[in-house]
């Protein structure tokens, strides 16, 4: 997909952060520099592929830097750059929104996806 301009300020946050993946990857890079395998460890049910997607666009986007070893076998590391860390209030504002309304977030999903 072409971007070629955002008519609002929340559609470029939305276009950093948006999708499925990450605002968790975020949240998990904003406690500590992960490698990928801890990453996977700590969101089941995302796939490598995935994952790898969702790392390479944060990066591209100058969210998240990947920091690679001069080791055999090779170890890569992510973490958060100066850009990345400026996301931490809204991510943790996020948070903290989502565990206020846990059960009225999950009750509506239930009733919703029980229809």
């Amino acid at each position: 997909m072409k971007v070629t301009g955002f008519k609002f300020p929340i559609d470029a946050t939305l276009y950093l952060i948006g999708g499925k993946w990450k605002c968790t990857i975020l949240c998990h890079l904003l406690d500590r520099v992960q490698r990928p395998g801890e990453l996977r460890r700590l969101m089941p049910g995302i796939s490598q592929k995935v994952l790898t997607e969702q790392l390479r666009e944060l990066e591209s986007d100058g969210v998240i830097e990947r920091i690679v070893y001069p080791e055999v076998p090779p170890r890569v590391e992510y973490k958060p750059t100066e850009f990345g860390l400026s996301l931490g209030e809204i991510i943790n504002a996020m948070c903290d929104w989502g565990q206020v309304h846990f059960e009225r977030i999950t009750a509506a999903r239930v009733r919703r996806d029980g229809e």
